[in-house]
Formats: structure tokens, sequence, C-alpha cells
């Protein structure tokens, strides 16, 4: 009978593959090659897992013996399970593709949202795109709210837009 330890990292790892199962599609076959000798290397005690001991072994052979644990639980705490090769193609795909998580988006527009109605003027959205930081064109702005739910009143939905951007798709309600 398996241990209770094994049982949790065999869900775990299931768990990790369904969650992240198209992320192979994400990287060219070289990539993944690179990313799989990383993964071996940090893979220090070869169980198929990185744990709080590899990352351990792997700051010691590169020198730096004084990490703090926090830090090492706090990588850890990065992936939603059990670093299995998947999970950790899954982590580098989401810190390489550019895209925000949903979260980050949202907190984005809540600063220009201050009574929490989850809208935002069009006009108002379009005027800020258009005129800050990295500007968009008058065609970015108007492409981007093709996507985007905007009601009678001329208000953006900028929940929906955040879960389009980061999902690709409308949510089914």
């Amino acid at each position: 009978m398996a241990s209770r330890k094994t049982k949790k990292k065999e869900g775990g790892a299931l768990r990790a593959q369904r969650a992240s199962s198209n992320v192979f599609s994400n990287f060219e076959q070289t990539q993944i090659q690179e990313f799989k000798e990383a993964f071996t290397l940090m893979d220090q005690n070869r169980d198929g897992f990185i744990d709080k001991e590899d990352l351990k072994d792997t700051y010691a052979s590169l020198g730096k013996t004084n990490v703090k644990d926090d830090e090492l639980d706090a990588m850890l705490k990065e992936a939603s399970g059990p670093i299995n090769f998947t999970m950790f193609l899954n982590l580098f795909g989401e810190k390489l593709s550019g895209t925000d998580a949903e979260e980050t988006i949202l907190n984005a527009f809540k600063m220009l949202d201050p009574d929490g109605k989850g809208k935002i003027n069009k006009e108002y959205i379009k005027r800020l795109l258009m005129s800050q930081a990295d500007k968009m064109t008058a065609e970015e702005v108007d492409q981007m709210f093709q996507f985007a739910s905007i009601d009678v009143a001329g208000n953006l939905d900028y929940k929906a837009l955040s879960y389009v951007i980061t999902h690709g798709e409308e949510k089914e309600e």
C-alpha cells in the first residue's frame, strides 16, 4: 500500500498534468529539450519532482548556501501543485508568454474604477490607452473593443475583458 505522501504526490501530479496538458504546444521542440535538461539538473534526487530539497541542492551547486526556507517556499508556491516537468514547463510558459495573469489585469482596471462597479467608460479608457505609457493607436484600441462587452451607456465591462485577454474566449454564464 502506498504511503499517504506518495498518494498525495501522485494525485498532485495528475492535477498538474491536467492543468497544463497543452503547455507543450507553446514551445518549440528544442526549447522543450532545453527545459528538460534544466529540470533534470534541478531534480537532484531524480524523483521526477522539484521540491524544497532539490532547490536547496541546486542553489548549493551554484555556490549559494544561505537561501532562506521562506524564499524556497515562495518559489514552490508559484506552482498550483507538485512541480513535475509539465508543471515546470507551465510555470515558464506563464512567465514567458507576456500576458499578465487575470488578477493583475483586473487590479489595473480596478485602479480606474474607484466605485468598484466593474465598468469603465469606453471613451475614458480609449483616451488613457492612446495617451499613456505604451501608447496604443486608435485602430489597436478599436480592435480591443471588438472583444469587450460594452453596454448601451458606453461602459466597458473590464472583468469580462480581463477574462478574454487571459483565456482567449468569453466565459459561459
